[in-house]
């Protein structure tokens, strides 16, 4: 079994009147992300991870924002995109574990329907999937309100 490790980053900034989805969760807010996509942080952080494993590049060489095909997407599909990519390759996600920087909403209501979602469009158990939420104390940009930034790691596995 041969076993690869990702890092992901990805961060959005924050306007009002916009839809805020995060874990391919649509959160109550009257904030939401400025995206070319749905703009899920960290659904965009996961991919980066995932495809960082098996050195594929990124969701922005896949899936370029100047192109009209992804406007507006369901990150869910992108996701779920990635991981078909990998299992061509013959891998499949083993566990992923994921860091939200936000300040406001609070997100703790909806940690595990994020957990349960990407574990659905990954293929794996909600227990191989982690997602935490912090704040920065108010400090920076995101304890300013102006955006959210979300790292992930993952590990895949070749049987």
């Amino acid at each position: 079994m041969e076993l690869r490790i990702g890092n992901g980053y990805d961060v959005h900034a924050l306007e009002e009147g916009l839809p805020m989805w995060l874990g391919g969760v649509n959160i109550p807010s009257a904030i939401g992300f400025v995206a070319h996509s749905d703009g899920d942080v960290a659904i965009h952080a996961l991919c980066d991870a995932i495809l960082g494993a098996l050195a594929l590049g990124d969701i922005g060489h896949l899936f370029p924002d100047t192109s009209d095909e992804w406007r507006g997407i369901d990150s869910k599909i992108l996701l779920a995109k990635v991981v078909a990519l990998i299992a061509e390759r013959g891998w499949r996600v083993g566990n992923a574990d994921i860091t939200i920087a936000l300040q406001l909403p609070k997100l703790a209501p909806y940690i595990l329907t994020m957990r349960e979602t990407l574990a659905r469009v990954m293929g794996v158990p909600v227990d191989a999937v982690s997602v935490k939420a912090t704040t920065t104390e108010r400090l920076g940009f995101v304890g300013r309100g102006e955006g959210c930034e979300v790292w992930a790691s993952v590990s895949v596995i070749k049987p």
